[in-house]
């Protein structure tokens, strides 16, 4: 659960008067919608990894970007399909979850967002948005931008950090050691001996700490840039 101070980072705690006065004021200058996804992460990992670590990642950002900075809630179930042999992953048809999301984003330039971060932590999310980005941008003529919160790791971090110098991998040494150190209580020790990817084993609580910094100082930065004006994707031109 999020501690009292966290309110004003989410927008799901703000009462409608609380969030409309902020609005009115011109203080929200940024919001992250979050899209992640519920699925298997080995034997080892929460099958909420993805989700959880996107919304640790998109909160400690906003954290340091208040008071412009507001998170949505999180898209937790994400696409899939390629995990649905491990039962109890949770899976969305790209048209339908893409749907949601260009729904989410409506709403959130509805309520007068200029800029938009779409931050993401599931590898199976990117293709289908990186497909229609352009679109999205065209149709809403707003400052929305796609990221993995994985690209804002310097290559210089991750690799001092993973022994395997391998990212971000699906519940391999980069997630792990996030896990370990973000929250350590969905990892399951005993998992990690027994199973047979023994990659996991490389994980660290102390690189997961060291990356997650690079991470949300990068992507705070990028953020700032989102809110004064000085980091806008341009919207594509499109030619009959």
């Amino acid at each position: 659960m999020p501690a009292p101070d966290d309110n004003k980072l989410l927008l799901a705690k703000h009462t409608r008067r609380e969030f409309r006065e902020r609005m009115q004021a011109g203080e929200l200058k940024v919001c992250i919608i979050p899209v992640a996804a519920t699925e298997q992460h080995l034997e080892h990992l929460a099958m909420e990894h993805d989700y959880r670590s996107v919304m640790h990642v998109a909160t400690e950002v906003a954290r340091r970007t208040q008071p412009y900075t507001l998170v949505a809630p999180s898209m937790n179930i994400g696409i899939s399909e390629h995990h649905m042999r491990h039962i109890g992953t949770m899976t969305a048809m790209p048209g339908s979850w893409l749907g949601v999301l260009f729904d989410t984003i409506r709403s959130m330039h509805h309520a007068g967002f200029e800029n938009i971060l779409v931050l993401n932590g599931h590898g199976g999310n990117v293709a289908p948005c990186n497909g229609i980005w352009g679109q999205f941008q065209q149709r809403l003529e707003i400052n929305l931008q796609f990221h993995p919160y994985w690209d804002f790791l310097p290559k210089e971090v991750a690799e001092a950090n993973l022994k395997t110098k391998s990212w971000p991998g699906h519940a391999q040494e980069f997630e792990t050691a996030f896990a370990l150190h973000a929250f350590p209580e969905n990892v399951r020790h005993d998992a990690m001996q027994d199973q047979e990817d023994k990659e996991p084993l490389e994980a660290t609580a102390e690189a997961g700490a060291a990356m997650i910094e690079a991470i949300v100082a990068n992507i705070a930065t990028h953020v700032q840039g989102m809110a004064d004006g000085t980091n806008v994707w341009e919207i594509p031109e499109f030619h009959p």
